[in-house]
């Protein structure tokens, strides 16, 4: 059977691996990082664990299909608990914890904003029949614009609501400001402003309610570490601490990468996992990129960053999993941190303290506290050094303040701060754009580099910046797409 080189551990290529492992490839996977998992990994301090990136994990039949696909039941491997209520949201005075069922959702709404329960319910039977619509395209290749007359593509129109943003479609719905952010604010897990990412995505809350947000008992890192066990029980080779300097190119064909360390690795076929620019900029002399050279790189529109801040806390905090501290002026803060490139004054803040939930995550009497602020990527040219203590003490000064939680610093056991630069530098994270490219529908579908790359023969692409796009569903999505197209391109 052929030999699989697959340029990245995270979970694209981790997903990938398990599936051409499980029929019979010889799969050889290189990580850069002395771990597995990408941003999908976990951070230790001490006794307390985190996850280092996503902490959210919608769609898990999306994965237990992939595991299915490999022979094997997710639930084997993960122990998943789900949120209800899904989360809880604050505003300047107010707390809102929607519920994950839609029917007491309404009923919900209805109590909290008088009038807006009914608006519920059309907004939910609206974007159900708009994600029905979007599936087939989502769960399919998109790399010849004959796709657009796909008779999918074409159904889909009505609904895609081109022209309109995440936050016009919530507004159409929503009287309250508070409702309309509350349904809208979900752009952000792809790294987006409500009032620019298109009103497709609309799709976001309606998912997160009718399929439930889970938490992995040990955190997400859990289901790349399962994954990992499953690539491993085919025979699959991971090594990790092996990176990848550059691919090996002959006459537009890739015949295998060159390691760190100048060891010159040959195979078949070869599966970039790597982020997309980042692997263009690094692993590719820009003389022999096409259609992805440097200048037209640097012109695509990224997503925002990250300021992420893990404390270990020396008492339990009273926070629920997942809590989103909403700025007083919210569409200002997206300007700043997506058009403007500034520092933002008066930042959103997303705390996950896990513990609430998983007592694994810190030890007996603590807490694990996560905590993520949106900022604008490295094409601002914030001297992230110059400001990082400043912007750590306002970010906590948010959190007391309007958590009611007080006097938490003097509570901090433990702490480590990762700026943009840091997903630039030690991340290797084009800009530190967290979730690569924007998903404007310029940069969508088509549009977006292709699951089989149209660059170089032999090559393939997984995760954020291939299709369908950034987030663990779409990424899992990227891998089983891929996967089908190299298998039947070898019948």
């Amino acid at each position: 059977m052929q030999k699989i080189i697959i340029v990245g551990g995270g979970p694209g290529g981790l997903a990938a691996a398990m599936l051409l492992s499980a029929q019979g490839y010889t799969i050889e996977l290189y990580e850069k990082q002395p771990y597995i998992g990408g941003r999908t990994s976990s951070l230790q301090m001490g006794d307390f664990s985190f996850d280092l990136g996503p902490t959210i994990f919608c769609l898990p039949h999306i994965l237990e299909r992939l595991f299915q696909l490999s022979g094997r039941n997710l639930k084997d491997y993960v122990d998943l608990k789900e949120m209800d209520p899904l989360y809880t949201l604050i505003f300047d005075g107010f707390c809102f914890r929607p519920k994950r069922n839609i029917e007491e959702l309404e009923n919900q709404i209805e109590r909290l904003f008088p009038g807006e329960g009914i608006n519920c319910r059309r907004f939910f039977e609206h974007t159900r029949k708009k994600l029905e619509a979007l599936l087939p395209i989502l769960e399919n290749k998109h790399d010849s614009v004959i796709d657009y007359l796909r008779c999918r593509s074409i159904r889909a129109l009505p609904e895609i609501e081109m022209g309109k943003t995440m936050y016009e479609v919530a507004a159409k719905y929503f009287k309250d400001e508070r409702l309309r952010q509350a349904f809208s604010f979900q752009a952000k897990y792809i790294g987006m402003s409500p009032w620019e990412c298109p009103g497709a995505f609309s799709i976001l809350p309606f998912i997160e309610h009718e399929y439930g947000i889970h938490h992995p008992i040990g955190g997400l890192n859990q289901l790349t570490k399962a994954m990992a066990r499953v690539v491993k029980e085919y025979g699959g080779n991971i090594y990790t601490n092996s990176g990848v300097n550059k691919l090996i190119i002959k006459d537009k064909q890739v015949t295998g990468v060159q390691l760190d360390n100048g060891e010159i690795v040959h195979g078949d076929e070869v599966i970039l996992n790597a982020d997309f620019a980042y692997a263009m900029t690094t692993l590719v002399d820009d003389s022999k990129r096409r259609k992805y050279k440097n200048k037209v790189l640097e012109k695509k529109k990224y997503t925002c960053s990250t300021f992420m801040i893990y404390a270990g806390i020396n008492y339990p905090l009273s926070l629920d999993h997942h809590t989103f501290i909403f700025s007083k002026d919210f569409k200002k803060y997206m300007q700043d941190i997506t058009k403007c490139g500034n520092v933002p004054k008066d930042p959103s803040i997303y705390l996950q303290h896990a513990t609430a939930t998983d007592k694994t995550r810190s030890p007996k009497g603590k807490s694990s506290l996560y905590i993520l602020v949106p900022v604008p990527n490295n094409f601002s040219n914030i001297d992230w050094e110059e400001e990082k203590l400043t912007f750590r003490q306002l970010i906590w000064s948010i959190i007391e303040k309007k958590t009611g939680v007080h006097n938490i610093q003097s509570h901090i056991e433990m702490e480590k701060i990762i700026t943009p630069n840091n997903w630039e530098k030690d991340h290797f994270v084009f800009r530190g754009a967290n979730f690569s490219f924007s998903h404007y529908f310029s940069q969508l579908m088509y549009f977006r580099p292709h699951n089989d790359f149209e660059e170089f023969q032999n090559v393939w692409l997984v995760g954020g910046g291939t299709h369908p796009g950034s987030g663990l569903p779409t990424i899992f999505e990227s891998a089983r797409i891929t996967a089908k197209l190299l298998m039947e391109s070898h019948h």
